[in-house]
């Protein structure tokens, strides 16, 4: 998948009448791209477009409009787009309630690296984690984590045609999977290529 360029964007102007049509065709598009695992995290799978969308609104509220500081937000969103080979996500971990949240987040404290994608019988997919920069510490982890699948041919043959595909989290205090639905399976797949 491209990386996005200066010349994909929008203007500020442009985006300011562009971006309630942008934003529903964006929110729409991640319905597919995203996995439940339980009912406190997400697996949000990002691709070109939602990488744009970030990007964009990260433009708007900065009010970024000079070269350089576009190419800095490009630079700092490009890597969270797939590369044909991998899948990427950021992990979000939902407690609505900040006293609860607080707590949860010293009770899962590394929980990005125990998250795992399944593909029929073969070898599973440890997500690699944070790779920009350490968002847990020795008390807590971060509520957002960015996370990396790599994939092997044999796996990317097989999410596309043939075996179960799941997600799995295996935690000392919080534990959930979840099979694709073809929706989701479909449009992860497009990331493959």
């Amino acid at each position: 998948m491209q990386k996005l360029t200066p010349s994909d964007l929008f203007t500020l102007e442009a985006y300011a009448r562009e971006r309630p049509a942008f934003r529903a065709r964006v929110l729409a598009h991640k319905q597919a791209r995203s996995v439940h695992l339980g009912a406190h995290l997400t697996l949000l799978f990002e691709d070109r477009l939602t990488v744009q969308y970030q990007v964009q609104e990260m433009l708007r509220i900065e009010r970024i409009f000079e070269e350089a500081g576009i190419r800095d937000e490009l630079d700092a969103y490009n890597p969270l787009i797939p590369d044909g080979a991998n899948l990427k996500a950021t992990l979000l971990i939902e407690y609505p309630d900040p006293a609860v949240r607080t707590r949860k987040l010293v009770e899962l404290r590394d929980i990005e690296h125990r998250m795992t994608l399944r593909i029929g019988d073969l070898a599973p997919v440890i997500a690699i984690a944070d790779e920009d920069m350490q968002r847990s510490n020795a008390e807590k982890t971060s509520a957002v984590h960015f996370l990396r699948f790599e994939l092997s041919r044999a796996h990317v043959a097989a999410f596309k045609h043939r075996g179960e595909v799941e997600f799995v989290v295996e935690h000392a205090a919080y534990q959930g999977k979840t099979t694709l639905a073809t929706a989701t399976r479909t449009a992860l797949a497009a990331d493959l290529d």
